[in-house]
């Protein structure tokens, strides 16, 4: 027996990929990112206040490192959980702008302004990642709502993650744990200036992903029609 499956699909022919859930689970691993950077935060401030230990920093030069305290090794776990949960948050945040990318073409018919080979490249590439990932997002808005203005919290968003990123401490970060030991026991603040900006970063970045989640799905309940795909015990017919 044939089974019917309702596809939405675009006013321009193309297919539209299902952006509620990627969204939802960009938006969650975002705010857990937050977390993890608060609770880096925290750690930084205690390391402060026990002060460098009489033996130096963990990072002794020449290749030398000598034993960790209990308070830093502690540091390297919130570190690297912190750095796991970073992945996770890229891989469903590349995901879901993928997705409004391509939908936002669908919806339109109108050529993308940056590849797709930018959805990945464009955080990396030096130079051109200061401003192609929030070029791709403003991009997919507009040309899926044309006539509304960019929300506020796009920006916000995107000035944030480069304080955070050329902080050096940011989501991605150049300076190993060794070396953010060695600046809390220093100067504390300017890494906490960090840990904000990366925090207020992945708020806003909640706030944008439910933004243009938000106006796909109200032009898609617009201007798409569903197209009924056959499924039957060989597949689609």
């Amino acid at each position: 027996m044939n089974e019917e499956i309702r596809q939405p699909v675009a006013p321009s022919g193309l297919a539209l990929r299902p952006v509620l859930l990627s969204g939802r689970l960009a938006a969650g691993t975002l705010s857990l990112a937050g977390l993890a950077w608060v609770v880096r935060a925290v750690w930084e401030v205690r390391l402060s206040a026990a002060g460098e230990p009489a033996s130096g920093p963990p990072d002794q030069g020449d290749g030398v490192h000598r034993p960790l305290t209990a308070l830093e090794d502690s540091y390297h776990r919130v570190s690297s959980i912190g750095g796991v949960v970073a992945l996770v948050c890229a891989m469903f945040f590349l995901a879901w702008l993928s997705r409004v990318r391509d939908n936002a073409r669908a919806l339109t018919g109108q050529r993308p302004k940056y590849a797709g080979i930018w959805v990945l490249l464009g955080w990396i590439v030096p130079v051109v990642n200061l401003w192609f990932p929030r070029g791709i997002v403003a991009d997919a808005f507009r040309t899926t709502a044309p006539g509304r203005k960019l929300p506020v919290c796009v920006n916000v968003w995107w000035g944030l993650w480069l304080v955070g990123m050329l902080s050096g401490v940011g989501l991605i970060r150049s300076d190993s744990a060794d070396d953010v030991i060695a600046r809390a026991y220093g100067e504390v603040w300017p890494l906490l200036v960090s840990d904000t900006a990366v925090v207020g970063a992945a708020v806003a970045g909640v706030l944008v992903v439910r933004a243009v989640t938000g106006a796909q799905l109200e032009r898609i309940r617009q201007g798409a029609a569903p197209a009924v795909v056959r499924v039957g015990p060989g597949g689609e017919e």
